[in-house]
C-alpha cells in the first residue's frame, strides 16, 4: 500500500514533534512527513531525538526509506519557526502541505492523508477563508457540502450535526435535512470504510430528557423524530431521539455504533472524557481518507519534549484501516 502524507500542521505548535515521536514509536507504519526538513531537524536536536532523515522526491519512495529513516518531501518554511509563536508568514507553507497531501491522495500516490494540527487565527491573518481542515478539503476534492466530522476512538464514535459555532448559533441553524445528510454520509461511510454491514445509528435529542414530550423543548418532535423517520424509510438502522445525558453510558453504548449529536459539545464531551489521548478525527463524505489527532497546537508545551503522539498514532493508524477498507472495496 502506498504512504500516508502526513501534513506539517502549525509549526510553532507540536506537529514537528508529534512526527518525530511517532516515527520512533511506530515502526511498522509508512508515512512520509510533508514539512520542513531542516525545521524537522531542529526539532530533533533540541529534544534530543535520534531520528534520522531522509530527503525524498516523490511519495513512492517512502516504503523504502521508512525502516530506516523518516522519509520527508520537503515543504520549506518562509522563516524558522519558533515554538509556541504563531507566526503568519509561514502560513502558506502549511496550506501547502495540505494541498500536496490532498493532491498526493487524488492521484493515488499515497492511501491517505493525516493532518497536524493548525492554528486557524495565524492562517486567518494570511488570508486562508475556510473554517478548518474540513472545509477547506471539501473544496480541494470536490466535495463540498457532502463533508462530515466524525470524533472516532476505540470507546465511541460520534458525529455532531452542528459544529464550530456557537451553542445559540446552533440550535437556530439545526434542521431536518441537516440530520438526514449527515446521518446518511455517516451510515455510508460506516459501511464502506468501517465495514460494518448494518450500521447502528443512535440519533440524540437536544433538549433534557429529549424534551419529555414536549415539555422541555418541542426540537426533537418538529425536527429530529421526522429525520429518524426518513432514515428508517431509506433502510437505515437509526434509532432516538435518545436523552442526552444517558445515551453514552456503557451499557448505552453497546446498542449503537455511532451517535449522531446535534451540536459540537455535545459529541466532543463524552468522547474526549472516555479517550482523550485516542480519540481521532475523521472527515467523512471525501473520496480520500483524512484523520486527524483530536487535539489543538499546544503552544504552552510547544518545545517542551513532553508531547503525547498517542492521538497522532492512533489517526495514522486508523488512517491505514480505512484505507485498506477502501482498497477492498474497489478490488
Amino acid at each position: 500500500m502506498h504512504p500516508i502524507a502526513l501534513t506539517m500542521g502549525d509549526p510553532a505548535g507540536i506537529g514537528g514533534e508529534l512526527t518525530l515521536r511517532a516515527w520512533l514509536a511506530h515502526p511498522g507504519m509508512n508515512f512520509v512527513a510533508l514539512d520542513d526538513p531542516e525545521q524537522l531537524a531542529g526539532v530533533a536536536k533540541s529534544l534530543a531525538l535520534n531520528v534520522p532523515m531522509r530527503i525524498v522526491e516523490h511519495a513512492v519512495e517512502a516504503a523504502a526509506v521508512y525502516l530506516h529513516a523518516l522519509p520527508v518531501l520537503p515543504v520549506r518554511l518562509a522563516e524558522p519557526a519558533i515554538p509556541g509563536q504563531p507566526n503568519p508568514a509561514n502560513a502558506a507553507s502549511v496550506v501547502a502541505s495540505i494541498e500536496r497531501a490532498t493532491a498526493l491522495c487524488l492521484t493515488g500516490e499515497a492511501c491517505a492523508m493525516v493532518t497536524n494540527p493548525i492554528n486557524k487565527a495565524a492562517l486567518y491573518q494570511a488570508g486562508f477563508h475556510y473554517p478548518g481542515h474540513t472545509e477547506f478539503l471539501a473544496v480541494l476534492t470536490g466535495a463540498v457540502g457532502q463533508q462530515i466530522m466524525m470524533l472516532a476512538s476505540p470507546h465511541l464514535k460520534v458525529v455532531p450535526v452542528t459544529v464550530h459555532a456557537s451553542l445559540r448559533a446552533s440550535i437556530a441553524m439545526l434542521t431536518t435535512q441537516m440530520i438526514v445528510d449527515a446521518a446518511r454520509t455517516t451510515a455510508t461511510a460506516l459501511r464502506r470504510d468501517f465495514g460494518l454491514v448494518r450500521p447502528r445509528l443512535a440519533v440524540a435529542g437536544l433538549n433534557p430528557h429529549a424534551g419529555e414530550q414536549g415539555a422541555l423543548g418541542d426540537e426533537e418532535t418538529a425536527l429530529i423524530q421526522p429525520a429518524i423517520d426518513t432514515l428508517r424509510a431509506e433502510g437505515i438502522d437509526v434509532s432516538g431521539p435518545w436523552p442526552p445525558d444517558t445515551m453514552f453510558t456503557p451499557a448505552a453504548r453497546q446498542r449503537y455504533d455511532v451517535a449522531i449529536c446535534m451540536y459540537h459539545d455535545q459529541a466532543l464531551i463524552p468522547l474526549k472524557t472516555l479517550d482523550m489521548d485516542h480519540g481521532v478525527n475523521v472527515t467523512l463524505g471525501l473520496p480520500i481518507v483524512r484523520t486527524s489527532p483530536d487535539h489543538g497546537t499546544a503552544y504552552d508545551i510547544a518545545g517542551k519534549g513532553v508531547a503525547d503522539p498517542s492521538s497522532l498514532i492512533a489517526a495514522l493508524t486508523l488512517a491505514a484501516e480505512l484505507a485498506s477498507s477502501r482498497a477492498r472495496q474497489v478490488t
